[in-house]
């Protein structure tokens, strides 16, 4: 099966240019060294992808072997899965901002403190080796497994024109569908935006399951700590790498669940111990 973001490549690139453009026509554009990193998390992902894609479909069918159901063929089997898919996406999606081990696969995408459409092929090395799991329900419940595929790479297409200040608010539209407003307040580090809007497509699991932020005050993006790298490795591994080191300096299982599973916004569990233990005239805020 072809992958559509190969076929994308030439549209990834017009549109960029284009936007270059308008952006140098405001006072500001590109920055080469950022741009490059965007890309090479691009590359770096189609090529992770490309060997696991037959693993993947292999686990897939052997659950669609057993599937509960059988889901009708034509167009309304196809909206169901769009659906479907972009609701697992969700949870993919909000799992990455709140358990430490998924987060260190997606704060790649995160990293970059400009936000454009080249922001949007940031794309992490190492979540295809666990991201897959969550796509799992759907081959079981009837869905065939190409096709999952398929909405999966469409999502991923759909979200690409989300990552850009050149278009405003899009009124109605902003209600049912994931949208560039909304995907600037989730790329943003102000602390009202952090961990937010999570949607693929449609905005409506965010505003389900209370996760939804509006656009308001001026977005700045990036990371709360910036990594200060524009080194493809860096970007990719920095955060595993702290799991690696807080692992290797935990006492006991417990901590070092913590250390893999805690959320990203909280801090290691020995300070966070020693700093509720300490007298109250020591701690500071």
């Amino acid at each position: 099966m072809s992958e559509p973001t190969v076929w994308a490549i030439p549209v990834f690139l017009i549109s960029m240019g284009v936007e270059a453009f308008v952006l140098s026509r405001r006072g500001h554009g590109y920055e080469a060294k950022d741009t490059a990193a965007s890309l090479s998390g691009g590359l770096g992902s189609l090529l992770v992808k490309a060997p696991l894609k037959g693993a993947t479909l292999a686990l897939w069918y052997a659950l669609y072997a057993h599937r509960l159901f059988e889901i009708p063929a034509g167009a309304a089997g196809w909206v169901m899965l769009i659906f479907a898919e972009d609701l697992c996406y969700y949870w993919f999606h909000r799992l990455c901002h709140e358990v430490r081990i998924f987060w260190a696969t997606h704060v790649v995408h995160h990293s970059s403190e400009r936000y454009t459409l080249s922001t949007a092929l940031r794309q992490s090395w190492t979540a295809p080796f666990a991201g897959f799991v969550f796509w799992l329900p759907l081959p079981l419940l009837g869905f065939r497994p190409e096709n999952v595929l398929l909405a999966n790479s469409f999502s991923l297409l759909y979200q690409y024109w989300i990552h850009t200040e050149t278009i405003g608010k899009l009124g109605p539209i902003e209600w049912l569908f994931n949208t560039p407003s909304h995907h600037r307040v989730h790329h943003g580090s102000n602390r009202q935006y952090l961990d937010r809007n999570h949607a693929g497509i449609f905005i409506i699991w965010d505003r389900l399951f209370g996760t939804f932020e509006p656009e308001g005050e001026k977005v700045v993006y990036g990371l709360t700590k910036n990594v200060g790298s524009f080194h493809p490795v860096t970007l990719q591994f920095h955060e595993l790498v702290d799991i690696v080191r807080d692992v290797r300096a935990a006492r006991g299982a417990r901590e070092v669940l913590h250390a893999i599973f805690r959320s990203p916004a909280s801090p290691p569990m020995r300070s966070r111990e020693e700093r509720h233990s300490a007298p109250a005239s020591s701690v500071t805020t």
